[in-house]
């Protein structure tokens, strides 16, 4: 079973979406349950390949709008959240260049 670990990149983008987009204080248990299936399959999500982002993978967080790109690493062991992003803005990570 892998390790979910999360970057302080990603923490940070969690807070900053917190206050941008007035989450419920509950906002990190729900990102955690919409995690969970990591755990037992790290490569559930989906690849991106766009400039900067090969080798990452992305799953939908607790709402719709929320992606939440990761990679696996130490061969299936480790999850890492690398950034959380509003899947609607025009930097978000994209599946292709």
């Amino acid at each position: 079973m892998a390790r979910i670990e999360v970057s302080r990149a990603a923490a940070d983008d969690i807070a900053r979406l917190g206050v941008t987009h007035s989450l419920p204080p509950d906002t990190n248990d729900r990102i955690r349950r919409s995690l969970r299936a990591l755990e037992q399959f790290p490569r559930l999500g989906t690849a991106l390949d766009a400039d900067g982002w090969v080798g990452f993978r992305f799953v939908l967080g607790a709402w719709r709008w929320m992606v939440v790109v990761y990679e696996i690493l130490d061969d299936g062991e480790r999850v890492v959240i690398v950034t959380v992003q509003d899947g609607r803005s025009s930097t978000a990570s994209t599946t292709d260049g």
